[in-house]
């Protein structure tokens, strides 16, 4: 039980959810201050909010109560044999990611993938156009360009296939998301909340890269870079940071003002 309520904190935590729970345990408080000092009138208005507070509390979370039932998947409280796994990605499905990704930085032109990691993406998938093509730097750097209507919303991958473009993602609502960040990187940030997988966030405005996981972002200077994030990333070896708790990656980037992306 205590396992279930860290991974709970864990998952809520810096989101909606959160604040919802402060205010919660805050109405407590002040419940038992009434009756502890005798005021009948505020703790019998306390006491007539206690039968409909669940219904409200659940209207406002539910958002968030999808992603923590999805998050839960994620983070291995569902037992892998119960989880599809995706294909394994080659090398030279890696090296078409980076080389495009740059290339279209560098062009100062948008794009947003999302490459396949635990569980199957199937609802992102069927939001968009199924394609079901070998990914190559071409067809990749095809789609991105603004003359092809594929170009809106995301390209998923699934080992090395280019299974669907066009894609809708949820869009991340957590409050430390650096506010310089927009849509496209919320979107990307958000998908890797909710879904095991990577996203590769290419900026049109300031031509940088960004990689997302696990709700965690950090930008690739380089083609070098990137491969390493993508590959430790996808092929389940984590750096050392990755080892820390959340939390305290969180509190530890908060610390040195953020890593804008």
């Amino acid at each position: 039980m205590a396992f279930l309520v860290f991974r709970l904190l864990k998952l809520i935590r810096g989101t909606r959810a959160w604040r919802i729970l402060g205010g919660v345990v805050a109405f407590v408080v002040v419940w038992a201050g009434a009756e502890f000092f005798g005021l009948q009138t505020l703790a019998w208005l306390m006491k007539q909010l206690v039968p409909v507070a669940p219904f409200a509390i659940a209207l406002l979370l539910l958002p968030e109560l999808r992603a923590m039932l999805e998050g839960f998947g994620r983070i291995g409280l569902i037992p892998q044999l119960l989880v599809r796994p995706s294909g394994a990605i080659g090398d030279s499905t890696i090296e078409s990611i980076v080389s495009v990704s740059m290339d279209l930085a560098s062009k100062h032109v948008g794009a947003l993938l999302v490459i396949e990691r635990g569980a199957s993406l199937h609802e992102i998938v069927a939001s968009g156009v199924p394609l079901g093509a070998p990914v190559t730097k071409e067809l990749l750097g095809s789609i991105f360009y603004g003359s092809n209507p594929l170009h809106d919303g995301a390209a998923v991958i699934r080992g090395d296939l280019l299974v669907a473009a066009a894609c809708r993602l949820p869009l991340s609502d957590n409050p430390r998301i650096d506010p310089r960040l927009h849509l496209r990187h919320r979107a990307g940030i958000g998908v890797t909340e909710a879904l095991d997988c990577v996203s590769v966030i290419v900026s049109e405005e300031r031509g940088i890269v960004t990689i997302a996981s696990n709700g965690e972002y950090h930008r690739a200077n380089t083609a070098a870079e990137m491969r390493r994030l993508l590959e430790e990333r996808l092929r389940n070896q984590p750096k050392d940071e990755e080892r820390e708790p959340r939390w305290k990656r969180k509190e530890r980037r908060n610390g040195q003002g953020g890593e804008a992306a």
